[in-house]
């Protein structure tokens, strides 16, 4: 009595594709520079005379918010498609 099949296809992965992931950490790195370029304008509009260190402040910290907030999404979206081809591979 064998309990094993030995025709598996490939080891299981719990991993999204190596293109999701590129894509998520592009898609972190625009968001942190929009959120620094949103950062600094806001300073920049509200500030007159010398302004910066507190422009870059701005920018410093809207880029570090701005990155979290795409890399929560970024997971979130992951682990949805890991999901979805999980209910896909049980469907065949």
């Amino acid at each position: 009595m064998v309990a094993y099949s030995c025709h598996v296809a490939g080891p299981l992965s719990a991993l999204p594709s190596r293109v999701a992931r590129a894509l998520a950490f592009v898609a972190v790195i625009v968001g942190g520079f929009a959120g620094g370029l949103i950062g600094w304008a806001l300073v920049d509009v509200q500030c007159t005379g010398e302004c910066n260190t507190s422009r870059a402040l701005g920018a410093g910290i809207g880029a570090v918010v701005s990155a979290i907030g795409t890399a929560v999404v970024s997971i979130l979206v992951l682990r949805a498609m890991g999901e979805w081809h999980e209910i896909q591979d049980r469907k065949q």
